[in-house]
């Protein structure tokens, strides 16, 4: 064998294995890269201690990321946004606690824990201060919102923008549902209180979650039987009648929340279901009377808009968060 083509041999089984090696390390790095874009986006279930309680979260992102955190409302728990999250955390650290009293955080006795929503948002600090949290958004929904927003006046500077599906901050929202509520604020008693125990049945925690969708069969079963099992906990039925009692506190304090967004002007989403049967369109047209930049977006469904829109939502919110600073 002449010298020449020898060397043209050797050089060849050398290109050979270079190309080998380079493919292997590009398919490493590949791997790796993937390992580490599933574990940013995987939701992380967890809890962690905020004012003497054990409050769950569920969190997801990159932890260098803006912060975007979710608050439930009534009767569920950080369970509902399932969907939204995994939508929002390639982007952005989200973080969605389950309220005291609400899904797998700690429901301590009414002897030990107040039930009033100043309470809630006197944790919710507590966790916002464990978790470190110096800058976020914030997704307000139903008992969210009265909660969120006594967290965006007390800590103005840290709020980049809110997003608000079905949270309300205006008499104007309020629907005649709420008459056997507000009968009892203006008469707490026993019989009054009793009246709201049908509001923690199945039927109307179902009703809750189809009423004004146009095609149940988007509504996920475990939704309704998951609050349900939690509703169904001992003394749970009579932490809601507190709280239902004093939600009248929410209401006296619309004033001071229409002072906090004329004030500071904070960018907000209003992503509503237009059928919801305790807030009204007319709540969320309601913002721009102190924000009139504000975004107001309808969604053809009801109270638990994320069930059946969750995507059209998701999107709307990403366009949303990608103007707001850091």
């Amino acid at each position: 064998m002449k010298i020449k083509t020898l060397i043209q041999i050797v050089l060849t089984g050398l290109a050979g294995i270079c190309l080998l090696a380079e493919t292997a390390t590009a398919q490493s790095i590949n791997q790796s890269q993937s390992k580490n874009k599933m574990e940013t986006n995987a939701i992380h279930y967890q809890k962690i201690k905020a004012g003497g309680l054990n409050i769950f979260y569920r969190e997801a992102g990159p932890k260098d990321a803006p912060v975007v955190l979710l608050l439930h409302g009534y009767p569920t728990s950080s369970h509902m946004f399932r969907n939204l999250i995994p939508m929002l955390s390639g982007k952005y650290h989200v973080i969605a606690p389950d309220l005291p009293g609400y899904g797998y955080s700690d429901a301590p006795d009414r002897s030990q824990y107040t039930y009033t929503f100043d309470n809630l948002a006197k944790t919710m600090q507590a966790f916002i201060d464990e978790m470190g949290l110096k800058r976020f958004a914030v997704y307000i929904f139903d008992y969210g919102a009265p909660v969120g927003l006594r967290l965006a006046m007390a800590n103005p500077e840290k709020i980049t923008g809110i997003i608000t599906q079905n949270g309300n901050a205006y008499e104007e929202g309020l629907s005649t549902a709420w008459n056997p509520i507000q009968k009892y604020w203006e008469d707490p008693s026993q019989q009054n209180r009793d009246a709201l125990k049908e509001f923690t049945t199945i039927k109307l925690n179902k009703w809750q979650y189809e009423e004004g969708v146009s095609d149940t069969t988007l509504i996920a079963p475990e939704t309704y039987t998951l609050d349900q099992h939690f509703m169904d906990r001992p003394e749970n039925v009579e932490i809601q009648l507190d709280l239902m009692k004093d939600y009248a506190n929410n209401v006296k304090l619309y004033p001071a929340f229409h002072a906090y967004f004329k004030k500071y002007q904070p960018a907000l989403l209003a992503a509503w279901g237009n059928k919801d049967p305790f807030f009204l369109p007319a709540g969320a047209e309601a913002y721009k009377k102190d924000l009139p930049n504000a975004t107001v977006k309808f969604y053809n469904t009801g109270h638990f808009a994320l069930e059946t829109h969750c995507v059209e939502i998701g999107n709307d919110i990403l366009v949303f968060l990608a103007k707001l600073p850091k």
